[in-house]
């Protein structure tokens, strides 16, 4: 975070707390809240462990004193509202590290399972650190990933990789079926991360589901760039990613329109995409689908927290001298947002407790990054975080400025509802933006785990809402009062959806056009996929 960003907003919260007799004469010390045991910043204070004394002394302290604390920095007149969120965030922070949860001698569990076992508990947890600061000094994965190795355990789709630019490899999967239905799915994921979160294990690849009821698809594997890359922009993924992709689909399969599904912020290229196509009366898509995608930047949830001019700034500056933001920095934002959960319960578990936390093919997935080029994430937090140029009308794809309204294809635009990377009321401002046929899907789950959502998965649910061109618009909370919630799986509903605008089914199209320059060039998952 950048330190100018943080000392105006600290400097912003002082002087006007300072002018507010009633805030800044009342003591800081912490005081028993009436109506009883408040709700835990922690919840990890809510186990029954931490009622007996002393450690319900501890809970206690640490949750009047975090309240307190978090009064005095909201609600001061004058404040800007940036700067009061992010002093309230370093507080959380600071919360968040300081919870008696993450200290060995005040927390109940770690006391038991250290008297349990004679502290072997406490000897395994140091092992357990020795080993995850070794992996990460020397840039390795966390201990387990290896059981996820793309082209083995996860990411096994068979398919052919058919084009390969210095920015995409093109995947084209084998078909499952005899027919398969006229327009092809073409799949692109963001590039913070690597492809194949949409084609894990065989059981949760929605890649996968869609082969096996009868679509061809076609997937977008991003190169991990390096510092030789630090001038792609935003306008070079849209041309070597989405627009190479949709001429090798054309090349394989002749006049076929394409379902074209984006993810996260491959979502909001696809949407950028799609909207210049609609501008220069391009009919190449037949659908177009939004997971977990924001459009409209005004409420992006507390990923704001990082960006303001200073922020930017500060980033810009550190991206110009390495070429580009690392995964580690890139995961080290998204860690904050959740510390607790993310960084503090594990290092509990892994460190004091003497367990590891066993690895998922997710949680492999997630520890295998990417780096973003300097131009590219420049562009990207710069026009559309903070000036909101796609939503507000000026983002210009070949010079010319696109509207989100021009697109007239049925939309699938899905949230999920505990997003903090695209809160699903963000994602949902695209009823704001565009008239089209839209069926929109709030699903349980988070950013990833929300996608990954397989019929049989337990805990699963969705609601579902359709809007038909030019209708009414239908408000976020008039949405969840109208729509009914639906046990299960959101993919069979989306993959009816998708038959729903498809043609008669065919054969299956061979894999690649030689004829056209696009031979088979090697296995799925390819290349790409392998860089660190």
């Amino acid at each position: 975070m950048s330190p100018a960003a943080l000392l105006l907003a600290w400097s912003d919260w002082a002087i006007h707390f300072a002018t507010q007799p009633g805030r800044s004469s009342g003591v800081l010390w912490p005081r028993p809240a009436p109506g009883g045991q408040p709700p835990a910043h922690d919840p990890r204070l809510s186990a029954e462990d931490w009622t007996p004394w002393p450690f319900g002394t501890y809970r206690e302290a640490f949750e009047t004193t975090g309240r307190r604390l978090l009064d005095l920095v909201r609600g001061v007149p004058g404040v800007d509202r940036h700067h009061e969120q992010l002093v309230a965030f370093t507080v959380r922070q600071w919360l968040e590290m300081m919870s008696p949860a993450n200290i060995a001698a005040t927390n109940p569990q770690v006391l038991q399972r250290t008297a349990a076992t004679g502290g072997a508990n406490l000897l395994a947890g140091a092992a357990h650190w020795l080993e995850d600061f070794g992996r990460g000094a020397l840039g390795q994965p966390p201990a387990g990933a290896e059981a996820f190795r793309p082209g083995h355990e996860v990411a096994v789709t068979p398919g052919k990789v058919i084009l390969r630019n210095e920015l995409i490899e093109l995947i084209q999967y084998a078909p499952a079926t005899a027919t398969v239905h006229a327009e092809p799915v073409l799949v692109v994921s963001a590039w913070i991360m690597k492809y194949y979160v949409l084609d894990l294990s065989p059981h949760n690849s929605l890649i996968r589901y869609l082969v096996d009821h009868g679509h061809t698809v076609f997937a977008v594997s991003w190169k991990n760039p390096d510092a030789s890359d630090a001038q792609l922009g935003m306008a070079d993924y849209l041309r070597l990613g989405i627009r190479a992709s949709l001429d090798a689909i054309e090349a394989v399969l002749p006049r076929r329109r394409v379902h074209a599904l984006g993810y996260c912020l491959g979502g909001t290229l696809m949407a950028i995409a799609a909207a210049a196509m609609a501008r220069d009366r391009s009919d190449r898509l037949a659908s177009l689908t939004l997971l977990a995608a924001q459009t409209d930047f005004t409420e992006p949830g507390e990923i704001g927290l990082f960006i303001d001019e200073s922020q930017l700034a500060f980033l810009e500056d550190v991206m110009s001298r390495q070429g580009f933001l690392s995964s580690a920095q890139m995961a080290a934002a998204f860690q904050a947002l959740r510390s607790g959960d993310l960084l503090w319960a594990p290092m509990v578990r892994n460190h004091l407790l003497g367990e590891r936390v066993p690895m998922t093919d997710l949680m492999a997935w997630n520890a295998d990054g990417t780096r973003m080029p300097y131009r590219m994430h420049a562009d990207y937090l710069r026009g559309l975080f903070l000036e909101n140029s796609l939503a507000e009308g000026h983002y210009l794809v070949d010079g010319k400025p696109v509207s989100l309204n021009d697109i007239d294809v049925p939309v699938f635009l899905l949230g999920t509802r505990t997003d903090h990377v695209a809160p699903w009321r963000s994602v949902y401002k695209f009823n704001l933006l565009c008239d089209a046929d839209t069926s929109f899907v709030l699903t349980s789950g988070g950013h990833n785990a929300g996608i990954l959502s397989e019929p049989g998965h337990a805990q699963r649910s969705h609601r579902m809402l359709h809007r038909r061109r030019n209708g009414a618009y239908v408000s976020p909370d008039d949405f969840l009062r109208v729509s009914k919630e639906i046990d299960g799986s959101w993919w069979p509903a989306f993959q009816q959806w998708l038959v729903s605008h498809s043609g008669p089914r065919r054969r299956p199209p061979g894999m690649g056009a030689p004829r056209h320059g696009l031979p088979p060039l090697c296995d799925a998952p390819g290349t790409y996929v392998a860089a660190r």
